[in-house]
């Protein structure tokens, strides 16, 4: 067996794993601490060769008594209710990481301490930038473009949600785009929706138009009406503190011109 702990955000995380394949998949792509020095937040146990390969996005929730359970075709996750133990049974690599992220969505939403935004993120002068959208808007393309700008995220932004702050940590869930660690948090100044377009402009949205955008560019699955309400909570402290635009943009960087 392979034991690791590893840090995402703010969290501390055990791994337990018989595959030499996950172990290298974590120690490529996660931060990797000394077992020593940390306290683990959730304990996660790691089997591979389950299931089909990717099929769709589909995940079905299953509660009971002793456990929850999120299911895809390519992976299975158990946890329990304390959210101290989960399970992991997954197929390939992909499944793996899809599976992180609905369980560390399910874990910050539950200790109502953030959420994980479908988006990429920059840092600029110090301070975070977000840019979301549907499917295909442009998230990885605003991404690159915005080097040599330091990237946060090019999937899925870690969002910490106070009801004085919002800070932004850097994300393990990497869709193409590597870029440097950073363990301290930046604040974030701005969130934007994508529209590609022939001239740059960006008109900023009030806050009932900005929590109905981002509603559905949140990581999460549950039935549970409880945790659904803590992520209109943090939503809505979101937007209350943060600007929302509409941003259309070029193909280019001159984009970055509206928001320096």
């Amino acid at each position: 067996m392979y034991n690791l702990h590893l840090t995402i955000g703010e969290h501390h995380f055990f791994i337990n794993t018989p595959s030499i394949g996950i172990k290298e998949f974590f120690r490529h792509n996660y931060l990797i601490q000394d077992r020593n020095k940390t306290s683990s937040d959730l304990t996660i146990y790691i089997e591979d060769g389950y299931g089909l390969p990717f099929v769709d996005y589909d995940v079905s929730v299953i509660k009971t008594p002793n456990e929850i359970s999120y299911k895809r075709a390519d992976y299975l996750i158990k946890l329990d209710h304390s959210y101290k133990n989960a399970y992991l049974f997954i197929h390939d690599e992909l499944a793996l990481k899809h599976a992180l992220m609905n369980l560390y969505s399910s874990f910050i939403v539950h200790q109502n301490w953030g959420l994980l935004i479908h988006s990429s993120c920059a840092i600029n002068n110090g301070m975070a930038h977000i840019f979301t959208g549907h499917s295909g808007a442009g998230k990885s393309t605003v991404a690159r473009l915005s080097y040599p700008r330091e990237l946060l995220a090019d999937e899925a932004t870690i969002v910490k949600i106070t009801s004085n702050d919002v800070v932004i940590y850097d994300s393990p869930f990497r869709s193409e785009l590597n870029g440097d660690c950073f363990p301290s948090p930046f604040k974030l100044k701005s969130i934007h929706l994508l529209n590609q377009s022939v001239t740059n402009s960006r008109e900023r949205l009030s806050r009932g138009e900005s929590l109905l955008q981002l509603m559905d560019k949140v990581f999460y699955w549950t039935e549970s009406s409880s945790e659904a309400r803590k992520i209109f909570k943090l939503l809505h402290s979101l937007v209350n503190q943060v600007p929302v635009y509409d941003l259309y943009f070029q193909k280019n960087n001159t984009f970055w011109e509206m928001i320096s």
